[in-house]
């Protein structure tokens, strides 16, 4: 039905161009003979007229031929540019040839000045005809007063040149582009598109101000990633909605257009590139099982995705949380219908299930990412932490082993270096267990250190927008607190190409960049949402929680560090323990935990001694 009315729509204007065009070409052969005689109607001989009458059905059925050859009835005329122009040229200068060698061949005779008159108003009045509906756009958008957005475009290039064009002639945005902001003096109050340039960056605030701009437009995709986060910086001084385009490989595929801006991102702000591993090469799993226990959280599921592409023999999710589950489940199958998937809802601390599973699927790889992860939480409810982590680790080492799997892979966290809370130290003991088992195991045992991600559950990106929403207060626990960030996908990435340089035994610690201060990622947020810190949004500081510090170590101080292939990615030096001594701690911890004695962090120090639990305040 749909496809019936855009037919019918295309007939309709199609049709009015045909007939507009009929009465214009014949409108415009007499006024050529007009024009010749001093548009004095009397003064035209009775035999010209008769001429132009006679040909008149010859010339406009071989001129509209001619127009259609051209495609004057296809183009959409409210992107008409400089090749449309060209056509309407080339196809009204053909029109006039032909008639010309038509009249000498019928014997038509007419004055000579008729055909070059002919051919300038046939050109005139079809141009006309054209670009009528986008001048009347383009009148509308440069004098109307009801704009629902005032813009600025930052950059004064190409892509901000097709960015405006298109927000003159289109609906899709309801703005005004009011002035343009280039670094480069030499193009300072000149005009692009008719906007104004008026400044380079440092002007941003100032001409926000003065031109009452309420959304700003980022037109620089070459750009580096530190500039733009300089350039952001200021834009976020204006209170402003900002929106920018994506990347260079816009302008590569002539893709530059409202529809491809996006919103500003937090990822955006922090001053860094991103982080691009090819995979290709490496990925070799068309031939293999893969195992992903914690296949619905946020490592896990992201885990899912990247693998999937690469085709595995067999992909297998395991996952307690049901919903979770369901949801990568169901965008897998989606995205991959090819894609020999098994989801299974089970505990990693059940270990008749665990044995089940592996002896049934025999999966040649496992990504470990099942962990209770929140630190709070974990310190209220220390023993679940060990049951879940410690042992639940424990339980899937054990039936990897057992197995055989070539290659077990365990998701870490940059809290286990020096940990000062019950979650860190128990990934610490994950990754003892790793250690421990790849000296006496043929499967390949490794671990995967890194820190925050953005946008991950439990992550303070949704927690600060959500407060954002509710009017604030934003809450920081310290105004001095820093984490490393890595959005996700950059973080499996990184994960995927640390398993395939694994030769067992190694602790891959990821290079997360440069901290960031948690007080201005909240700030940063606040401006984003379009409002102010401090005045519209208060942050408001609340203490350090327990088990947190102020800052994370990716690397415990008596770990040296190696490099791999990749520049982002290092090898810890493993620490040395009595292995046999850290098992037999195991058995005791594992009484302590399910006889759920109270306070076990003693206990967790005797095994893990660069544990130091924080002391509340």
């Amino acid at each position: 039905m749909g496809k019936i009315l855009k037919d019918r729509k295309l007939a309709v204007r199609q049709s009015f161009l045909i007939m507009l065009d009929i009465l214009l070409l014949n409108m415009a052969s007499y006024l050529a003979i007009l024009i010749r005689f001093d548009l004095n109607f009397w003064k035209v001989p009775i035999e010209f007229s008769e001429a132009i009458l006679y040909y008149a059905p010859i010339n406009t059925i071989l001129t509209l031929i001619i127009f259609f050859l051209f495609r004057l009835y296809h183009s959409l005329w409210k992107y008409a540019s400089i090749e449309e122009m060209a056509n309407i040229l080339y196809a009204c200068t053909i029109a006039e040839i032909i008639q010309f060698i038509g009249m000498h061949i019928m014997q038509v005779h007419v004055p000579r000045s008729y055909y070059p008159l002919n051919l300038v108003f046939l050109i005139g009045a079809v141009t006309a005809a054209r670009f009528l509906y986008r001048f009347l756009r383009m009148f509308n958008y440069r004098y109307r007063t009801d704009n629902k957005s005032r813009i600025m475009i930052v950059g004064a290039g190409q892509a901000a040149n097709a960015i405006i064009k298109e927000i003159m002639i289109s609906s899709y945005l309801d703005g005004n582009v009011v002035c343009a902001i280039d670094d480069d003096e030499d193009k300072f109050n000149r005009f692009i598109q008719g906007v104004k340039i008026v400044g380079n960056r440092h002007s941003i605030v100032a001409m926000a101000e003065k031109y009452q701009v309420t959304d700003i437009i980022l037109a620089m995709p070459s750009a580096p990633r530190t500039e733009t986060k300089e350039i952001l910086k200021l834009c976020k001084e204006t209170g402003c909605k900002l929106k920018m385009l994506p990347g260079m490989y816009q302008l590569i595929n002539d893709d530059v257009s409202v529809s491809s801006l996006k919103s500003v991102e937090i990822e955006d702000l922090l001053g860094r590139e991103p982080i691009e591993t090819d995979l290709n090469e490496i990925m070799s799993v068309k031939d293999k099982v893969i195992l992903i226990t914690g296949g619905g959280g946020s490592i896990g599921s992201e885990l899912c995705r990247q693998i999937a592409k690469y085709e595995p023999k067999q992909l297998i999710i395991v996952d307690i949380y049901e919903n979770n589950a369901y949801d990568i489940q169901q965008e897998l199958l989606l995205e991959h219908p090819n894609l020999n998937l098994v989801v299974l809802i089970a505990s990693v601390r059940n270990t008749n299930r665990m044995d089940v599973i592996f002896h049934t699927y025999q999966p040649d790889i496992v990504y470990h990412a099942a962990a209770h992860k929140h630190v709070p939480l974990m310190e209220n409810s220390p023993n679940e932490a060990i049951k879940n982590n410690v042992f639940g680790t424990y339980k899937m080492v054990k039936a990897a082993d057992k197995y055989k799997v070539k290659r077990f892979i365990l998701i870490s966290t940059d809290k286990a270096v020096n940990p000062t809370n019950i979650m860190g130290a128990s990934k610490r003991m994950c990754e003892m267990l790793v250690q421990t088992y790849n000296n006496r195991s043929e499967t390949e045992f490794v671990a995967v250190r890194f820190g925050n991600v953005l946008g991950s559950n439990g992550s303070v990106i949704p927690l600060f927008k959500k407060q954002i929403i509710q009017g604030g207060p934003v809450t920081v626990t310290h105004p001095d607190i820093i984490r490393y960030f890595m959005t996700i996908p950059e973080a499996v990435s990184l994960v995927l190409q640390a398993g395939a340089y694994a030769k067992g035994g190694e602790i891959f610690v990821l290079d997360m960049g440069e901290p960031v201060k948690i007080k201005e990622l909240a700030e940063n947020l606040i401006r984003l949402s379009g409002y102010k810190p401090g005045r519209d949004i208060e942050i408001e500081y609340i203490g350090l929680r327990p088990g947190e510090k102020l800052y994370e170590e990716l690397l415990m101080d008596e770990e040296g560090l190696l490099s791999t292939k990749n520049k982002l990615i290092h090898i810890g030096k493993p620490i040395q323990f009595d292995e046999e001594a850290f098992l037999h701690s195991l058995e005791e911890l594992d009484k302590a935990v399910n006889n759920e004695t109270e306070d076990i962090r003693t206990l967790v120090h005797q095994i893990v001694p660069t544990y130091v639990p924080s002391k509340e305040e």
